[in-house]
């Protein structure tokens, strides 16, 4: 039980759950604000009130959970100093860069266009007002990035050098540090999954009112909108994430082995993809296990007769250059062990791909039976909306993989976890803030759930005609959020 309660692993729980926490809203944050700048750029273009009304709706539902994204995540970024001083001390020439600029640069356009956006309605043109929203949603995308760029240092660091005289590690070429290939291949991988996301809320929000007949228009253009979303948007994730996949394996071969329940190095039909392991609770062998020939050496070489490193010579070569002669008290974990928990990554991984996999034939299935206007079965609007967190589920299990799957590392190569943690913080005062955090969180999720279940179910707002029969006047769409 001691184990659970020392500094260090209270510290993990702390950032993991805080991370995992606020990334149920940043998905949808910037997944809805692309989904909203196309509607309204349909309404702009078409002049049909039915895009206004949707944008409206899905614009008050994107600004509740924008809200609720720029808390947590400003809570986040103080757990650096709170409970990762070394960490911070390390490494923060490099990984402060990106996230300054994300504060700096990205959140400045955020807060700022939004603002535009939300009180321009009836102050600026339709096209002024229309490019507040697209700067808005860019915006996100660029705060993602970055951010994106800080975790990627992490997962493969580049444009930094150590100083032998202060022990830092400092940035050298912050081109590097941005165009990191994790970073490039992360970044579409999020942006496609948050669309998934987005469009799902949105099938959700149809379904539940074409289930009663409601806002039958609107609502069935909602739901084509999003179902077609969705697909496109796995398409994207299911290209990206193979391409993440092949500059995983290149640098961090531990957590494809790890992800595949690989032990021993294998190519050609012998880098076979595991359906289903089991092995030893040391992690270390294989007791059965259901497998495809060839298709891993596919996922991570790209090629049908590559070779895939694995658990157990991965260890090998780890301890040999990290605890060996060249290795120091930052590089070698305690325990001598450089294996992550295999059945966290194995499981993550294929619920990450399983998830997402799954939302797009719900989708598949939906267009098909909503493809002419007919009667649909109850079971299948009930389903629609069940089934709209299952992108946000995948990416919550996609971030556990990424980051269990670099362990023992807080940066891949340079620095293990238990070295970046903060040395004069006790584990009582870890414990009361984590539970301090962990009401406060489940407290605010209630309110926002409900806050946004209630926007939905309230439908698009009305649009006031006027009663000669004219196009509508753009100052008449003015609605208080």
């Amino acid at each position: 039980m001691n184990e659970f309660l020392d500094a260090l692993t209270l510290a993990r729980w702390q950032f993991g759950l805080t991370t995992l926490y606020h990334f149920l809203f940043v998905p949808l944050t910037v997944g809805l604000s692309l989904l909203v700048a196309l509607l309204q750029t349909a309404w702009v273009r078409t002049g049909e009130t039915k895009y206004l009304r949707l944008t409206k709706l899905y614009g008050k539902i994107f600004l509740i959970n924008f809200a609720m994204g720029v808390v947590t995540g400003i809570v986040q970024e103080f757990q650096f100093g709170m409970n990762w001083s070394n960490y911070s001390r390390f490494v923060g020439d490099i990984f402060g860069a990106p996230l300054a600029m994300e504060g700096l640069l990205a959140f400045f356009l955020e807060a700022t266009f939004i603002g535009l956006w939300i009180f321009g309605w009836d102050k600026l043109p339709k096209g002024v007002h229309l490019a507040t929203i697209w700067v808005t949603s860019l915006a996100t995308m660029l705060s993602a990035y970055f951010i994106l760029a800080a975790n990627a240092f992490m997962q493969n660091p580049v444009g930094y050098e150590l100083n032998p005289e202060t022990q830092r590690a400092e940035l050298a070429d912050i081109g590097a540090v941005l165009a990191n290939p994790v970073a490039i291949w992360q970044f579409p991988h999020t942006i496609f999954a948050s669309v998934m996301f987005g469009a799902t809320v949105m099938i959700a929000v149809a379904a539940w009112h074409l289930s009663r007949r409601q806002y039958v228009d609107e609502m069935r253009t909602s739901l084509r909108f999003g179902l077609w979303a969705n697909i496109v948007a796995f398409l994207g994730v299911g290209f990206s994430g193979h391409s993440l996949g092949m500059v995983m394996t290149e640098t961090q071969p531990m957590k494809m082995a790890t992800a595949e329940a690989l032990y021993n190095n294998a190519s050609g039909a012998d880098a076979s993809f595991s359906l289903f392991s089991l092995g030893t609770p040391d992690g270390m062998h294989e007791i059965f296990s259901i497998r495809v020939p060839y298709l891993l050496s596919f996922l991570a070489n790209g090629s049908f007769d590559g070779s895939v490193e694995g658990i157990r010579d991965l260890q090998a070569e780890y301890t040999e250059l990290y605890c060996g002669d060249a290795g120091t008290a930052l590089t070698c974990p305690s325990d001598g062990s450089f294996v992550p928990i295999v059945w966290v990554t194995y499981w993550a991984f294929r619920w990450m791909i399983g998830l997402g996999l799954l939302s797009a034939l719900v989708s598949v299935v939906g267009l098909w039976i909503t493809r002419a206007r007919r009667d649909v079965p109850a079971w299948a609007w009930k389903l629609a909306v069940w089934t709209a967190p299952l992108p946000m589920l995948g990416s919550l299990v996609g971030w556990i993989f990424t980051e269990m799957g670099r362990q023992p590392w807080i940066v891949f190569g340079v620095m293990t976890t238990e070295s970046g943690v903060s040395p004069g913080v006790p584990a009582w005062a870890v414990l009361v803030s984590l539970i301090v955090f962990t009401l406060v969180y489940g407290g605010l999720a209630v309110v926002e759930f409900k806050l946004i279940v209630k926007a939905a179910k309230a439908g698009p707002p009305d649009i006031e005609q006027p009663a000669d029969g004219a196009d509508v006047d753009h100052a008449r769409f003015a609605t208080v959020y």
